[in-house]
């Protein structure tokens, strides 16, 4: 393989530090690892343990409200939790999300059971704590209320539909639903019985949950405004109790009525005092669910689309700075993230969106949506962009003022994952199948140049032409020489390589891979949720003189 840094020898002469040939440091964290993947819901069970759920990683976990540890309480599939319930004799219910299934278990001794399937989005739940009934909501992905039959024999019955997003709530001591509308700004109560429903309180942002105290005061979750607000079920009156910050997921309080938020951005959760509105952070991370990332010209900052935010990352010290929230603004869950001119090209595969948002102002340029699973985007230097359409396994070329001219350039890719513009002006791209392939913008001609690959995902070139490719079935990081047809392992028991999770696509998380000009490579893993740097070793002048005078 042709060296990394053709000019090592060159700087062994002059005196200067040279760069040993391939040779890389051990990998360091830049920025430091968290507990979740975006945390969802919450709940206090009887035994006064802290319960969190994470739709992405499947996972429900245990928090210690002293220590901020974080365990497994249910692992994947099952875990998969984006709100959790417990019933009036300590069982718990929670639901999967994009399994569309209500789970169930007694105790921690019983077995999991499914009382309901085919509910896709079943997203919020809540149990009577008097007669013991079970209610479902689905959002995003339906929209409608359920009664639940707990013990399973029978179809979940429909109490009411198009609602508007009947997100987190909570069954009040009148046994009626109290919860927000997600679409509408509302908290409404809704009769159980025939559906009808009252609103309560209104003029949110975006409500996302409530959840009632030992005193019967209900607490709301403005998402957007990133605000806990409590309200006058009588009246209506709302006041703000703590202003947090946007991104907001779910509530659950406990018997000395200490409030726990969730935010999905920040994978956190903070205890509200309700009374002074002061807050203390049990755990928290610095990025949600890294996955795509770019880097600038000066390899000063990286930019990573974290699924639940768009943020940056200086290179230098690790600093991260958010750039969009999910719900905090009009990002849409984004997975990847390219560079283009003066703007940056984000897509987002759960949403089948492509975001523009301009480099300076940070505003969305466009937004289109209707795309099928995009993996990918890059700009051509008409101004057009090339996005990879995973579901499909098509490259679409989009054009026109609004994007909307929409042309096939390619077809018969296997699970299109990560797409680089290569030096050669050629678009390059990881396929799941295992392939490095190349195709050409102005033709569409496909060429698969490197196959057997395990799992590729991420993928940058380095300066001399290399490519660097995140081969996550290994755990791995590669470098293909495709002049020479050399393949060699850069780095290896890398914590990437995250088993797909439900809902997923087949590459799960992306992990996301980025150069700069001095060789430093740059990953994000859906392992640990931290992002990593891996910097080339630099040979003392002294020793690369001393290892040239020993050759023959």
């Amino acid at each position: 393989m042709k060296p990394v840094f053709p000019l090592a020898l060159l700087a062994a002469f002059i005196g200067a530090p040279a760069f040993a040939d391939n040779t890389y440091q051990p990998p360091q964290a830049l920025v430091a690892p968290s507990a979740f993947k975006g945390v969802h819901g919450l709940a206090m069970d009887q035994q006064g343990r802290l319960l969190a759920g994470s739709v992405v990683s499947a996972t429900m976990y245990q928090v210690d409200i002293e220590s901020g540890d974080v365990t497994t309480f249910i692992g994947p599939p099952e875990g998969q939790a984006d709100d959790i319930a417990i019933g009036p004799n300590g069982e718990m219910a929670w639901t999967g999300f994009y399994l569309g299934k209500v789970f169930y278990r007694e105790n921690d001794d019983a077995p999991i059971k499914v009382l309901a399937e085919g509910l896709p989005g079943i997203n919020s739940i809540a149990f009577d704590q008097d007669t013991g009934k079970l209610y479902a909501s689905q959002v995003f992905l339906g929209d409608a209320v359920w009664e639940i039959d707990l013990t399973g024999d029978s179809e979940p019955r429909q109490i009411a539909e198009d609602l508007g997003g009947f997100n987190g709530f909570e069954v009040g001591s009148d046994g009626w639903l109290y919860g927000p509308l997600w679409f509408k700004g509302q908290v409404v109560k809704l009769n159980p019985a025939d559906g009808q429903t009252q609103v309560i309180a209104e003029g949110f942002d975006t409500p996302a949950a409530v959840n009632f105290d030992s005193k019967g005061n209900l607490y709301v979750l403005d998402t957007h405004a990133g605000t806990l607000n409590r309200v006058d079920v009588a009246t209506g009156e709302t006041n703000v109790v703590a202003t947090l910050d946007t991104s907001l997921d779910n509530l659950a309080i406990d018997k000395d009525d200490r409030i726990f938020v969730s935010n999905m951005a920040d994978n956190s959760i903070e205890m509200v005092n309700p009374s002074s509105g002061k807050t203390r952070v049990i755990t928290k991370g610095e990025l949600a669910v890294p996955a795509g990332l770019t880097i600038n010209e000066d390899g000063k900052t990286l930019y990573i689309a974290d699924i639940f935010a768009f943020r940056s990352i200086n290179t230098d010290n690790g600093q991260v700075t958010d750039i969009r929230r999910a719900h905090g603004s009009d990002l849409e869950y984004p997975s990847s993230v390219a560079s283009g001119q003066g703007r940056f090209l984000l897509t987002s595969t759960s949403t089948g969106t492509l975001q523009i948002i301009d480099e300076k102002t940070h505003e969305t340029r466009a937004l289109v949506h209707g795309l099928n699973a995009p993996s990918a985007a890059v700009e051509l230097p008409d101004g057009s962009i090339v996005v990879s359409e995973m579901a499909s396994g098509k490259l679409v070329k989009l054009s026109g003022e609004k994007y909307d001219q929409r042309t096939d350039l390619t077809e018969g890719l296997h699970g299109p994952v990560q797409m680089i513009m290569g030096q050669d002006e050629n678009i390059y791209l990881t396929e799941a199948a295992g392939f490095l392939t190349r195709v050409n913008p102005k033709t569409g001609e496909l060429t698969r140049v490197a196959k057997d690959l395990a799992m590729p995902e991420g993928l940058a070139q380095l300066q001399n032409g290399d490519f660097v490719i995140a081969e996550t079935a290994e755990r791995r990081l590669s470098v293909l020489d495709l002049e020479g047809g050399e393949r060699e392992v850069l780095a290896e028991d890398l914590p990437i390589g995250l088993p797909t999770g439900p809902g997923m696509p087949p590459s799960g998380i992306p992990t996301g891979v980025a150069v700069d000009a001095n060789g430093v490579i740059y990953f994000g893993s859906d392992i640990d949720n931290g992002l990593y740097k891996i910097e080339p070793v630099i040979v003392e002048p002294e020793r690369a003189v001393a290892d040239k005078s020993e050759q023959p």
